[in-house]
C-alpha cells in the first residue's frame, strides 16, 4: 500500500551494547518513512516493517524450517515463480483478501501448519512486498515485524550504521507501533508494546479481524503477529534477479 513518507526523526544515540557482543559506541540517525515513497528515499540501512501479516507470514515461515522465501510483485509472477520451484509453497493476497486458488491468504495461522521444511515460500502482497521492492539498491536491507523485532535491532546495529531508515509498509498502527518499537530498544528504553498497539486495538480492522469475518484473515493471526520477539533472527532481502529474496540471517544477539 502507498504511502507518503512521514517526517523524518533524527536521534543522537547513547552507545548501545549487545549481550555477548563488545559494545558499540554508535551515533545513528533514525528516520522514519512510510510507504513506497518512503522507501524510495531510505538510506543507510532500510528496515521495512509489515506487522499484519506479510513479514510476521515471512518470520514463521523461517522458524517453521522454510529454506527462504522469495517475495513477488503480483500473484502472476508468484504462479510462475511456484510452478518452475520443486517443492514450493505459495502465500498470496490481493487486497488484503484471498486469491482463488491459492490455499495460503498471507495468514500466519496457515503458515503456522504448513509444512515448510526445506522449502521456499513464494509471497505476494499488497503492502510488504512491493515496499521493500522499492528500497533503492545497493542498501542493506531487511523485512521486519514485532516477532523479529529485538533481534532485527540487534543486526541492524552490527553493521553499524550511520543511518538507520525505519519503514512502515503502510500508514496503520501496528507498522508504526513496531518501528517505535525497535526505536526505543536502540535508544536502550523500555517500550510499552500494549500501549504502543492501544490504536491498533481501537481501530475498525483490528474489530473487523478479531470478529472473524475478514475472509482469509483468521484472528488467530493476531495472536501470532502481536508478540514481540518471539523469533530470535533477523530477515536480511537482497535482489535476486526478478524477485527478493529474504532468509534467516544472525542477529547479533547473541555474538
Amino acid at each position: 500500500m502507498d504511502g507518503a513518507a512521514g517526517p523524518g526523526l533524527v536521534l543522537a544515540l547513547s552507545p548501545i551494547s549487545c549481550p555477548g557482543r563488545r559494545p558499540h559506541h554508535l551515533h545513528v540517525d533514525i528516520i522514519h518513512a512510510t510507504g513506497v515513497e518512503g522507501a524510495r528515499q531510505g538510506r543507510g540501512v532500510v528496515v521495512v516493517i509489515d506487522v499484519l501479516r506479510s513479514f510476521t507470514v515471512s518470520a514463521y515461515a523461517l522458524a517453521g524450517g522454510a529454506k527462504e522465501c522469495l517475495l513477488v510483485p503480483t500473484v502472476a509472477e508468484a504462479r510462475t515463480l511456484a510452478a518452475r520451484t520443486p517443492g514450493a509453497v505459495l502465500s498470496a493476497e490481493e487486497e488484503a483478501l484471498p486469491v482463488k486458488g491459492i490455499a495460503i491468504s498471507n495468514s500466519p495461522t496457515q503458515i503456522h501448519a504448513a509444512a515448510l521444511e526445506g522449502r521456499v515460500l513464494i509471497q505476494r502482497s499488497s503492502a510488504g512486498v512491493p515496499v521493500i521492492a522499492s528500497v533503492p539498491p545497493g542498501l542493506d536491507m531487511f523485512a521486519a515485524s514485532l516477532v523479529v523485532a529485538r533481534a532485527t535491532v540487534a543486526a541492524c546495529i552490527a553493521l553499524s550504521p550511520s543511518v538507520l531508515t525505519l519503514v512502515a509498509s503502510a500508514d496503520h498502527p501496528e507498522d508504526h507501533a513496531c518501528a517505535r518499537y525497535m526505536e526505543a530498544i536502540i535508544r536502550r528504553q523500555q517500550p510499552d508494546i500494549d500501549r504502543l498497539l492501544q490504536p491498533l486495538r481501537e481501530s475498525a480492522r483490528y474489530a473487523r479481524a478479531i470478529s472473524g469475518a475478514w475472509p482469509g484473515f483468521p484472528p488467530t493471526d493476531l495472536d501470532l503477529a502481536l508478540v514481540p520477539d518471539r523469533f530470535d533472527f533477523a530477515m536480511p532481502v537482497v535482489h535476486d534477479g526478478g524477485c527478493l529474496r529474504l532468509t534467516k540471517g544472525a542477529s547479533g544477539l547473541n555474538g
